[in-house]
């Protein structure tokens, strides 16, 4: 297994797809939480100032581009080796199919841990920096940040995991990506609007609410009234929504023909 994880991590390192996506995700980070950070406490702005708490963490926790590009990174990772064609290599390396999609799941939660923490490192240097700028106290407890910061990491491995999944479901690598942005930004968004208690079980919802993101400049935006999940139980969700695609994968489409 240990090797299986090795392999599926080099070709993370190696595909350039994948480093775009850390690229987009660093780059929309960052001028998001810059936006954010300059409207922050101006007139019409509904992000409160960057002297608050509230208004702080806004920007400190904004890594929901990034949290979304994880789980393509995750449906890259497994959708891609039927896009290249190279699936059949991998299977012969390893005729065990469900060992090969627990290392893409499991290479692909690295990845997406390391996205996580850079993204948070980022959104966190931007709000500091800003707040400095105006001369501002530091409103936000370091417990907080470092709490929104693992929230973000962790959060990011899970949804890559979960990309994996779906990504092995469809195969096809635009159908995937397609599901997966049209979740986020359709399902989830048209849900969360009709029940809030329901909001807080959705997978990108749940996964900002861990890392620290609320309604302030959140993106995608959390409902006001929605009631997060503990950080404990975000994380059991996650992972058992990762757990039930591969295992749904792995009795259906990881069994069929390749070639």
């Amino acid at each position: 297994m240990s090797a299986a994880i090795r392999t599926e991590l080099l070709k993370i390192r190696t595909t350039r797809l994948v480093l775009l996506l850390f690229g987009v995700a660093a780059g929309m980070t960052t001028l998001g939480a810059v936006l954010t950070a300059a409207r922050a406490g101006g007139g019409g702005s509904d992000v409160p100032s960057l002297s608050t708490a509230i208004g702080l963490r806004s920007v400190t926790s904004f890594t929901g581009f990034g949290l979304q590009l994880a789980l393509i990174l995750g449906i890259t990772v497994a959708s891609g080796e039927f896009r290249h064609r190279t699936a059949t290599d991998s299977y012969l390396d390893e005729p065990n199919r469900t060992r090969v999609l627990i290392a893409k799941a499991l290479a692909a939660a690295t990845a997406g841990a390391l996205l996580g923490l850079a993204i948070a490192a980022i959104a966190t240097g931007v709000g500091l920096a800003f707040a400095a700028g105006k001369g501002y106290e530091v409103a936000l407890g370091a417990g907080t940040m470092a709490r929104s910061a693992a929230g973000a990491t962790l959060g990011a491995a899970l949804l890559a995991a979960i990309g994996v999944g779906l990504g092995s479901l469809l195969r096809s690598q635009i159908a995937a990506i397609i599901t997966g942005f049209l979740w986020v930004g359709a399902v989830e968004q048209i849900a969360g609007g009709i029940s809030d208690s329901l909001a807080a079980y959705l997978p990108m919802t749940a996964a900002s609410t861990m890392a620290g993101a609320t309604r302030y400049g959140a993106m995608p935006p959390i409902p006001s009234g929605l009631d997060p999940l503990p950080f404990g139980a975000v994380a059991v969700l996650l992972a058992a929504m990762a757990a039930l695609m591969a295992t749904v994968a792995a009795r259906t489409t990881v069994r069929q023909d390749v070639t």
